[in-house]
């Protein structure tokens, strides 16, 4: 838009019905709840399948780092070299048995390996 215009903000109504100049595609989601029930199948039926292995990968649990989330804690990336190897683990074995690792993560604390 050129020059000196109100900013276009026009509600128009939906086209349910298809005609020439409208086409009706309106979506719906009658089948929200009939998929979220589908979605807790399949994955009740994938974890079944793999069950000695867990879902997901086993990851850290870090803090968030800046000032204003500092006091959350959440999922890191993968456990640093030095983690794996306090239990014996080697990178390449931690990731066949289903452990997630993160080689450029480095401990600062006694308190983040003690975690």
């Amino acid at each position: 838009m050129k020059g000196n215009q109100p900013v276009p903000n026009a509600h128009f109504h939906k086209h349910w019905n298809p005609t020439a100049s409208q086409k009706g595609h309106v979506k719906v989601f009658f089948r929200q709840a009939a998929q979220k029930k589908v979605r807790r199948l399949k994955r009740e039926a994938k974890a079944k399948a793999i069950f000695p292995r867990p879902l997901n990968k086993a990851r850290p649990v870090v803090k968030c780092c800046t000032q204003r989330y500092n006091m959350k804690a959440r999922f890191g990336r993968g456990y640093n070299l030095l983690e794996l190897r306090a239990v014996g683990l080697t990178p390449s074995r931690a990731r066949t048995v289903g452990i997630s690792v993160d080689q450029r993560r480095q401990s600062k604390s006694q308190e983040g390996l003690d975690r």
